[in-house]
């Protein structure tokens, strides 16, 4: 017993140092970059209207392969869906799956997101192929979360929470149907309490502005970075408030945020630059996505729409109004306007709707709308016709539904009917933003200039 009485005494103290190791040993230093994206807004691909867009999900995921980081976070702060339209929900299933691909961490809900229904948004999350989030939206009813409140991850020996908030104000009535949301700073005030327990580090997703991006910073000193959001344009720099990093990005899926980010061996965090990379037209629009918006374009092909059903359109006007006239074709005009037919046939909105053949988005109501007649009203262009009429952007496009003007023509009476004035901001309802170059009157008009014929002038 004697023989063994040191060994005794000395395993306690080798156990007793080794705790003591254990707990003084400080966490590893990493180094890692944060990818995120806000405002997608269902951009698969850029729309195809002129050459030189940039954007899409398509440049998206070539960027992020070249910028391969194993151990990168990848995150969405929230409007990744373009709409609430039937279409737009197809569309939704293939921007997650174009995300999933990319292996990004957590998509939160952003306010076009939470302008879809309970039921809706249930049926979303049951087959999503990539993490939702967001901690103040609630099932109405019930009171309960629609998604978990936040995902954790694990980079190296540190975990790290992902939470997600999307700012109440701005929903108002376009809430969806079944659904409630909290004040961001009440589930803050419950949650990170919380998350401090489970996470070394926390990254808020807010889909909010600019201001209310620093006041959550200066009211919760435990969120460490903080992603936007509800913004015009991506930051131009990397802020400090309290002891949280800001940044943010917008854009329609143009920009792709990139934040650098430090973590000491005394498990302390520090952001240390940030980086907005405009997703140009040079860059390669990547095989995988652009598959997957081919398939989107196949599926809504096949898919009837509320869109292609008279009885919907018609419950969309608005009660106790009714249309004065319907749409008859630009041939109907032609008789009389000669000479503004003549123009017309020689400028690009004769041949609008070859384009959307040209790249299969005949059928994608997303693009018809301004490359055809009145579609989306009872007299409009509907997707069954194909090609064979109120195709193109026709003299309706811009002058409004013309069968009174030319009933009362045809009939030999005083035409009493009058088109409204136009004026630029009529033209900018479609040559806007990406889906054109950018407007100028004086370039565009004289392309498509023409004005009353004189020997159909009125007596």
């Amino acid at each position: 017993m004697k023989r063994w009485l040191p060994l005794l005494i000395l395993i306690p103290l080798i156990a007793g140092a080794g705790l003591y190791f254990l707990r003084g040993q400080k966490k590893e230093a990493l180094d890692l970059k944060i990818f995120f994206t806000c405002d997608t807004r269902g951009r698969l691909v850029p729309c195809g209207c002129f050459t030189g867009q940039n954007g899409g999900l398509t440049r998206l995921k070539t960027t992020l392969e070249k910028l391969a980081e194993p151990m990168a976070i990848r995150l969405d702060v929230g409007d990744a869906i373009r709409g609430t339209a039937d279409f737009n929900l197809i569309e939704y299933k293939y921007i997650l799956e174009a995300y999933a691909g990319m292996q990004f961490d957590a998509l939160n809900i952003g306010h076009r997101e939470a302008q879809l229904s309970k039921g809706q948004l249930d049926t979303i999350k049951q087959s999503a192929p990539v993490k939702l989030i967001s901690a103040n939206l609630f099932d109405k009813k019930s009171g309960e979360r629609v998604f978990e409140p936040f995902h954790i991850i694990q980079r190296g020996r540190h975990k790290i929470a992902i939470v997600g908030v999307v700012d109440p104000r701005g929903l108002n009535e376009t809430l969806g149907e079944g659904l409630m949301v909290e004040k961001m700073e009440t589930v803050l005030g419950t949650l990170v309490p919380e998350l401090k327990k489970k996470a070394d580090f926390i990254v808020l997703l807010a889909f909010t502005d600019e201001t209310t991006l620093a006041q959550l910073a200066r009211e919760f000193y435990e969120l460490n970075i903080i992603l936007g959001g509800k913004v015009s344009q991506p930051a131009q720099d990397l802020r400090k408030e309290n002891r949280s990093f800001i940044s943010y990005t917008a854009n329609e899926s143009r920009t792709l945020g990139v934040l650098q980010v430090q973590v000491s061996t005394e498990n302390k965090l520090t952001a240390t630059s940030q980086e907005m990379i405009l997703l140009h037209d040079r860059i390669h629009e990547h095989g995988s996505v652009k598959t997957l918006a081919a398939n989107y374009r196949d599926e809504i092909r096949k898919t009837p729409l509320q869109v292609d059903d008279p009885a919907f359109l018609q419950e969309n006007v608005v009660p106790g109004i009714k249309t004065a006239a319907t749409y008859v074709g630009s041939q109907s005009c032609a008789e009389c306007h000669s000479s503004a037919m003549a123009t017309w046939k020689k400028s690009g909105h004769a041949h609008a709707f070859e384009t959307l053949i040209e790249t299969k988005a005949d059928a994608d109501p997303n693009c018809i709308g301004c490359h055809t007649v009145g579609f989306g009203t009872p007299s409009g262009y509907r997707r069954e016709f194909a090609s064979s009429k109120l195709v193109d952007v026709g003299c309706e496009s811009c002058h409004g539904p013309g069968s009174l003007h030319v009933n009362q023509r045809l009939a030999g009476e005083l035409v009493t009917f009058k088109f409204r004035p136009l004026g630029a901001g009529d033209c900018q309802k479609c040559h806007h933003g990406e889906f054109s170059r950018p407007f100028d009157w004086d370039e565009f008009w004289p392309l498509i200039q023409h004005g009353k014929e004189k020997s159909t002038a009125q007596k």
